[in-house]
C-alpha cells in the first residue's frame, strides 16, 4: 500500500545535449523583527508621495504686486508743434476746360475723342483734349456756301440798279425834252385861240413839274440803291464773321497745354453715381472742367486751423509734413500763407470758424501728387535748452501742479512744481525739478 501511495520518481534519463534543471537553494526564513521594519519603511515612503505628490495643495493666493513707473526728468531742446490736417495741392497751377464755344451751335455737339491720361507729364504747347468737330466743320461748309450766295446777291443785284439808274436817266431826259416841246409850242401861242392857248400854258406847266419831280427821284434812288448794297454787303460779312467764329471754336477743338506739369483729370458725375475721371466719349459742355495743370516743384498743404489756436501760427514757420498713403514718407516744409477772416462749415458745424492756412512742402518727391490726405506739424514755439517732465507725471490739485519724485529709499516724495510751455510729450519745468531725477508716471 505504501509504494501505491508515494511512489518513488522514476529515473530520468539523459538524453544527449539536454541539461538537467537545478533546483533552487531553498531561502532561509525571515525573523519577525526584519518584517516589520521593512513594512515601516514602506508606509513612510507611500505618506511622503501622498503629502509631495498626490494630496491637492490649497490654491496659492494672488497677491497683487505694485509696480512704480518711472522717468527721468531731462534738459534739451524743446519744440511745441501743432498738427494741421489736409490735402496736397499745388501752388503753381494752370486749370483747363472744355473750350468756350463763340458759335452758339458749337456747344451742341462736343464729344471728347481723346484726353491725356492722369498723372502724364506734358510740356508747353502738347496736345491735352481732342473734341469731335465734325458736325462744326460740316456747318462750316454750309455757311461758305451762303456767303458765295451772299456774294452772287451783291452782284446781281448791282447789274439791276445799272438797269434801273440808266433806265431812270432816260425817263430823266424824256421828261426834259417834253418840256422844252411844250415851250416851243407855248411860244406860238398869238396865233392861236385863247382855250389852245391855255391849254398850251397846262402842258407846259404840265411837264415842268414831271422834269423836276424826275430830277428830284435821281438822288433818293440813288440812296435806295446805296443801302441795299449796304444791306448785301453787312448780310455777307455777317455770313463771314459767322464762319470765322466756327473756324476759331474749331482750332479751340484742340486743347493744348499752356505750361509745363503734370496732368490731373477732373472728377465728374454721370448718372448722380459716384465720381469719376473725365475719360473718352464724355459729352462736354462750354466752360466744363476738364483737367489741371500743376507743378510738382511746388506743392502744399491746404488745411484749415480752428480760429482758437490761429493766434500761434507765423509765415514762416518751420514744420514736418507726412502723408497719409505713404507712412514712411517725411517732408519739410513751412507756412507761407494764413487766412484773413475765419469761415464756417456749409453743412454741418456751420458754428465753428476756422482759419485756412497753406503750408509750403520744400523738396519734391515722385509721389507727393495732389489730392492726397496730409499732416503737418507745425512748430509754433521752440526753446534751445530746456528742463523737461513728462505730461504723465504731473498731477493737478486746485490749480496747483505736483509730481511724486523718487527718493533714495525707494519711497516718493510729493513735491510741487512750476510749469511753463507744453507739448504732447513733455512739459517746461521752470522750477521744482533739475535734470535726472526720477518722477513716478500715472
Amino acid at each position: 500500500m505504501s509504494a501505491l501511495t508515494n511512489p518513488s520518481p522514476a529515473p530520468v534519463q539523459k538524453q544527449p545535449g539536454h541539461l538537467t534543471p537545478v533546483a533552487p537553494p531553498e531561502k532561509p526564513p525571515q525573523s519577525p523583527l526584519r518584517k516589520g521594519l521593512v513594512l515601516l519603511i514602506v508606509l513612510a515612503a507611500a505618506g511622503v508621495v501622498y503629502q509631495l505628490w498626490v494630496k491637492p495643495q490649497p490654491a496659492a493666493q494672488n497677491v497683487p504686486v505694485v509696480v512704480a513707473r518711472t522717468a527721468k526728468v531731462i534738459t534739451g531742446p524743446f519744440e511745441r508743434t501743432i498738427r494741421v490736417s489736409g490735402v496736397t495741392s499745388a501752388r503753381q497751377f494752370s486749370d483747363v476746360t472744355a473750350p468756350r464755344m463763340r458759335g452758339f451751335e458749337s456747344g451742341s455737339h462736343m464729344e471728347l475723342l481723346y484726353v491725356v491720361n492722369n498723372g502724364a507729364s506734358v510740356k508747353n504747347g502738347q496736345r491735352l483734349a481732342q473734341i469731335d468737330a465734325t458736325a462744326v466743320e460740316d456747318h462750316v461748309d454750309d455757311i461758305k456756301a451762303t456767303i458765295v450766295q451772299a456774294e452772287a446777291d451783291v452782284v446781281k443785284r448791282r447789274a439791276e440798279q445799272s438797269v434801273e439808274w440808266d433806265t431812270l436817266q432816260q425817263t430823266l431826259r424824256v421828261a426834259k425834252s417834253n418840256v422844252d416841246k411844250a415851250r416851243w409850242d407855248n411860244q406860238a401861242a398869238e396865233v392861236r385861240t385863247d382855250i389852245e392857248r391855255e391849254l398850251l400854258k397846262l402842258s407846259h406847266e404840265e411837264a415842268e413839274a414831271q422834269y423836276k419831280q424826275a430830277q428830284l427821284e435821281i438822288p433818293e434812288r440813288k440812296l435806295i440803291q446805296d443801302a441795299e448794297l449796304k444791306i448785301l454787303g453787312v448780310t455777307r460779312e455777317r455770313h463771314v464773321r459767322h464762319r470765322m467764329r466756327h473756324e476759331n471754336d474749331i482750332k479751340a477743338y484742340t486743347v493744348t497745354a499752356h505750361m509745363d506739369g503734370m496732368v490731373v483729370l477732373a472728377t465728374v458725375f454721370r448718372g448722380g453715381g459716384e465720381g469719376q475721371q473725365v475719360q473718352q466719349g464724355d459729352q462736354l459742355h462750354s466752360g466744363q472742367p476738364l483737367l489741371k495743370i500743376v507743378n510738382p516743384k511746388s506743392m502744399q498743404v491746404e488745411g484749415n486751423v480752428n480760429q482758437s489756436e490761429a493766434t500761434d501760427f507765423r509765415i514762416g514757420q518751420k514744420a514736418l509734413i507726412g502723408l497719409d498713403a505713404f507712412p514712411g514718407v517725411r517732408l519739410e516744409g513751412k507756412v507761407f500763407s494764413i487766412g484773413a477772416l475765419a469761415v464756417g462749415g456749409w453743412r454741418q458745424n456751420y458754428y465753428i470758424r476756422n482759419v485756412p492756412i497753406r503750408i509750403a512742402i520744400d523738396g519734391v518727391d515722385e509721389r507727393l501728387i495732389p489730392d492726397l490726405s496730409t499732416y503737418a506739424d507745425v512748430v509754433v514755439d521752440s526753446k534751445d535748452r530746456a528742463t523737461m517732465v513728462p505730461l504723465g507725471a504731473v498731477h493737478a490739485e486746485k490749480n496747483k501742479q505736483f509730481v511724486f519724485v523718487k527718493q533714495p529709499g525707494g519711497t516718493f516724495e510729493k513735491r510741487e512744481v512750476s510749469l511753463g510751455d507744453m507739448n504732447n510729450l513733455y512739459a517746461v519745468c521752470l522750477s521744482g525739478l533739475s535734470e535726472g531725477e526720477e518722477v513716478k508716471l500715472d
